[in-house]
């Protein structure tokens, strides 16, 4: 059905061109699902959005030929080009909140692409509109009609692109990371859904990830792009079983898997300098039974840092004739539990569910309604505004967006060295910024980053800065709120490493907060699986992973993509 030739990309910059693709081939099959992997900057989004020919010509070179049912796309003018979008050629973008415009109900957004592509009146558009929902499985399709984005879910508002995108009944569906950031178990759903409507419309699938995992529960064929070049091309069973390329072997061996107890996660270096297998390198990091055991033991003997015993967040969601409050949402019910000196507590469960809202209360960053939170002996809800200031030297946390959480108009350096000021710690700013300088150094970035501002940073280099912030003030403890759910599968893994690497160097204690259970049984001494602002079941994650004693634990653990 379309046939790639020589593809290559440049984007212009003040140094020159950058060759962001180099020359790939590829053939696309009726019927077929071809998944391309490979980590950010690798030119996996890029190549789709060439594809669709959506690249801003001013900025950008595309030479080389796309054929669709024998038309060269790349030398139709763009009317024709026009009307290929979405009749035979549709796409869903990588972050549904910013591919939504948020000033446009979400049944406009899609009838408006009926209309204009299908010349529909408005009403034949509505009612196709909503049979789209119900295909996609949407809870209350009329209600949803008349809904805006940010009323909707993450996995809700992917449902409503996929929706768009299959609008016009396309032949070919290009999905670009459709899954990234959403719960295990949503991610699961919307993968059965494309399965699905592939089978029932016969379409071609086009499936981007960074996730070999999530790739090998939907694709045919796998193309592994590394630097711009497709370094694999292969069946995906053939993929899996004996990847031939380091690089290949790399994305497959970091991501964090329930089968092995591993002190620190293969990373994609250790496999491109040499002929290592995965299996090799992941014995060279296996966790000996023996220290697990010892670990545990000296854990449990200490006495809690943290004791929470009965702890509620509610929150008021409708008032009466009066300001009374009707009804309260339950975010954190009555939850009790202890984390001790050294420990990670890992904290897993689908989105709503309160994890959150936990964390926050426990830092009265939320207040909470009622209950205790202890730590090293003192009320923390006994305290005033200033004392629970000072009493946040020890207590720290990492927000699940670093992007969000560092002012645009502070440096780095300034966003790190922010905290010893309001602390006083050091004398002068010239002994903080040395400080800095080595926290900086201790997270694995450089001295001239000092001066860089958020904006000019990757994903997983935002994490790093907003750990060294966390570190800044020496603390014993600290809430890692979804801190990796956006990552690279392979900078992931590199972060996983630098928080447990940080654990021993500074006797750390954690709560580590996170939807996949595959991260949490990979980190943590001991599990806590929370549903519906509740703990449902807390324990030793082999136990819990392989005894699970919740439907709702099981439904978890069934979600996992597994290789």
């Amino acid at each position: 059905m379309l046939s790639v030739t020589n593809l290559t990309i440049q984007f212009k910059t003040p140094n020159g061109l950058f060759d962001a693709v180099k020359g790939i081939n590829f053939n696309l099959a009726k019927g077929e699902t071809i998944g391309v992997v490979g980590e950010s900057g690798s030119g996996k989004s890029v190549t789709s959005l060439a594809l669709m020919r959506l690249l801003d010509k001013s900025n950008s070179v595309v030479n080389g030929q796309v054929t669709l049912g024998g038309i060269n796309l790349f030398e139709l003018p763009e009317d024709e080009m026009r009307a290929i979008r979405g009749n035979k050629m549709a796409m869903i973008f990588q972050e549904p909140m910013t591919s939504l415009n948020p000033v446009l109900t979400c049944g406009f957004q899609v009838t408006e692409a009926i209309q204009l592509h299908l010349g529909s009146t408005k009403a034949k558009a509505k009612a196709q509109t909503i049979k789209l929902f119900e295909e996609v499985q949407l809870p209350r399709p009329e209600a949803i009609f008349d809904s805006y984005p940010h009323q909707l879910s993450g996995g809700q508002k992917q449902r409503v692109l996929i929706a768009m995108a299959l609008s016009c009944n396309p032949e070919i569906l290009i999905a670009d990371e459709p899954t990234t950031a959403l719960d295990v178990t949503v991610q699961k759903t919307i993968i059965d859904l494309l399965k699905k409507l592939k089978a029932e419309r016969g379409m071609s699938l086009i499936f981007i990830s960074h996730d070999l995992g999530v790739v090998s529960e939907i694709a045919d064929r796998v193309l592994v792009m590394y630097k711009g070049k497709v370094v694999e091309d292969a069946q995906v069973k053939t993929l899996f079983k004996n990847p031939q390329h380091p690089y290949t072997k790399g994305l497959l061996a970091c991501r964090p898997s329930v089968k092995y107890h591993l002190k620190k996660l293969p990373v994609i270096a250790d496999f491109m300098s040499g002929s290592a297998t995965i299996e090799q390198i992941r014995d060279k990091y296996t966790y000996p039974k023996k220290e697990i055991t010892e670990r545990k033991k000296k854990l449990y003997s200490q006495q809690p840092l943290l004791k929470i015993n009965d702890l509620s967040t509610w929150f008021p969601v409708s008032s009466g004739i009066f300001g009374q409050s009707k009804n309260m949402v339950k975010a954190v019910n009555k939850v009790s539990f202890d984390v001790y000196p050294g420990e990670t507590l890992g904290l897993v469960g689908e989105s709503g569910c309160g994890k959150t809202t936990l964390g926050r209360s426990v830092l009265r960053l939320i207040e909470p309604t009622s209950g205790n939170i202890n730590f090293e002996d003192t009320d923390l809800r006994s305290l005033n505004k200033n004392d629970m200031r000072r009493m946040r030297r020890d207590i720290q946390i990492i927000f699940q967006d670093p992007y969000s959480s560092l002012n645009p108009r502070l440096t780095v350096g300034e966003s790190i060295m922010e905290p010893l000021q309001v602390h006083n710690f050091y004398d002068n700013d010239t002994q903080r910024k040395k400080k800095v300088l080595e926290l900086l150094q201790r997270v694995n970035l450089l001295p001239e980053h000092f001066n860089r501002y958020p904006h000019e940073f990757s994903g997983g280099q935002r994490q790093r800065i907003v750990i060294a912030r966390a570190l800044a003030l020496q603390p014993k403890f600290i809430i890692c709120d979804e801190s990796v759910s956006a990552l690279d599968v392979s900078v992931q893994a590199q972060v996983l490493n630098l928080i447990r690497e940080l654990q021993q160097e500074f006797n750390l204690t954690y709560i580590f907060i996170s939807h996949d259970l595959s991260v949490i049984k990979h980190i943590s001494d001991r599990m806590m699986v929370m549903n519906k602002g509740q703990i449902v079941e807390i324990g030793d994650p082999d136990e819990i992973y392989y005894h699970p004693k919740e439907e709702y634990t099981k439904r978890l653990i069934n979600s996992i993509a597994e290789i």
